[in-house]
């Protein structure tokens, strides 16, 4: 997919996703900035306070699709039993990606 200027660079996407399960107190939210900055990523990631955690990333598809998958994958403490992925729509820039509290 090429960008609208025709420069040939992927047109960034912007994905929400909602992750459940054992997902608060396992260093779920780092894990997805440390990954999302490899990824070279923007956005953030918070707990919600029914247990789930968010994340908003934008960026290329193939580096998406990866953070996707490690994502859903979530880190060593954590076990991923609900994961939504939502498709949003191109909005203000987002900054480097970011843990919010």
């Amino acid at each position: 997919m090429e960008s609208a200027d025709g420069a040939g660079m992927p047109t960034p996407v912007r994905r929400r996703f909602r992750i459940g399960g054992r997902v608060q107190m396992v260093g779920f939210r780092m894990y997805a900035v440390v990954h999302a900055n490899r990824l070279a990523l923007c956005g953030w990631v918070r707990n919600l306070p029914a247990g789930e955690v968010e994340v908003l990333a934008e960026g290329p598809p193939a580096a998406m699709s990866e953070f996707s998958a490690v994502l859903e994958l979530g880190p060593a403490l954590a076990e991923v039993t609900s994961f939504l992925v939502l498709e949003e729509p191109p909005g203000p820039p987002l900054g480097v990606f970011v843990e919010e509290r």
